[in-house]
C-alpha cells in the first residue's frame, strides 16, 4: 500500500484544493494507494480521503504560526504511520504516474532540487520515511526563532539537519511552473505554457495558483502587472479537476 499525504491548515487554500489533489493522485497510480490529509478542518473532504489531525508541533505565537515551518510536523514521532510517505503540497498538479516516486533511490529522503538554491531541496514533492529524523521537531521546538534565523525555511533546515541520505528527483519529474515552464517576458504575453515531456507533478510556487493559471490570471500589483502575465493554461482542464 502506497501512502500519499498532504497538509492543510487555516484558510490559505480552500478544501477544493485537497479534493482535486486527491483525484489527481488516484488517477495516476497503478498500485493500491491511500491518501491522507493532515488538517485542522476535515469538513468538505471527498469520501476517499483519510483525514487526520496534524501532529502536534509547538510554533512561536508570532512569526511562524502560519508558515511552512508547520510542515515539520510530518517528522513528528506521533505521526502514527509507517513506511515511506509521498508528501505533496496543495499547490501542485499531478499530470503523470506517481508510482516511480516510491521506487526511486530507496532508503533516502527524496526531494526536488530547488530551482533557486541548487544546493538544497524544495519540499513540495518529497518522499520521507515515517518516524525517521524526529530530532528535527525536538531541535526546532527547543529554539524555533534560532532555527529561523539560521535557515531561511523549513526545507533548508530538514535538508541540512535530518541526517538522512538525500536524493534529488530527476528534474523532469517535478518541474516548477514559473521556474521551468513559463516563457520569459515578453514571450509569456503571447506564448502558451506547454506541459513538458516526462512531467509527473507540476509545482506552482506562489502566484499564480492553478485556478488562476487555468483562467490566465496572475494577481499582481502596480507596475508588476506589466510582466506578470500568463495565458490561459489549457492542459489544466484535464489534470486539475
Amino acid at each position: 500500500m502506497q501512502t500519499v499525504v498532504c497538509m492543510r491548515w487555516g484558510d490559505r487554500f480552500p478544501v477544493d484544493y485537497v479534493n482535486r489533489l486527491y483525484r489527481g493522485v488516484m488517477r495516476n497510480v497503478a498500485r493500491p494507494t491511500r491518501f491522507i490529509a493532515f488538517t485542522d478542518d476535515a469538513s468538505g473532504l471527498d469520501s476517499g480521503i483519510e483525514p487526520r489531525e496534524i501532529p502536534p508541533i509547538r510554533l512561536p505565537a508570532t512569526g511562524l504560526g502560519g508558515s511552512p515551518w508547520r510542515k515539520l510536523a510530518l517528522w513528528s514521532p506521533e505521526i502514527g504511520l509507517e513506511g515511506d510517505l509521498l508528501f505533496l503540497d496543495l499547490d501542485v498538479v499531478v499530470v503523470g504516474s506517481l508510482d516511480a516516486f516510491f521506487d526511486y533511490e530507496p532508503g533516502k529522503l527524496a526531494i526536488i532540487r530547488d530551482w533557486g538554491a541548487r544546493e538544497t531541496g524544495n519540499s513540495s514533492v518529497m518522499r520521507l520515511p515515517a518516524g525517521a529524523a524526529s530530532h528535527l521537531v525536538a531541535n526546532f521546538e527547543a529554539d524555533p526563532l534560532g532555527k529561523r534565523r539560521l535557515y531561511s525555511n523549513e526545507q533548508v533546515y530538514l535538508c541540512r539537519e535530518s541526517g538522512l541520505p538525500l536524493a534529488f528527483w530527476p528534474p523532469e519529474w517535478a518541474p516548477g511552473f514559473k521556474a521551468m515552464m513559463l516563457p520569459r517576458f515578453p514571450l509569456n504575453l503571447f506564448r502558451n505554457v506547454k506541459l513538458p515531456e516526462g512531467a509527473r507533478v507540476v509545482v506552482f510556487t506562489g502566484r499564480p495558483r492553478p485556478h488562476e493559471a487555468l483562467k490566465g490570471e496572475w494577481p499582481a500589483k502596480g507596475w508588476k502587472k506589466i510582466y506578470k502575465r500568463v495565458r490561459p493554461v489549457g492542459w489544466l482542464d484535464a489534470h486539475w479537476r
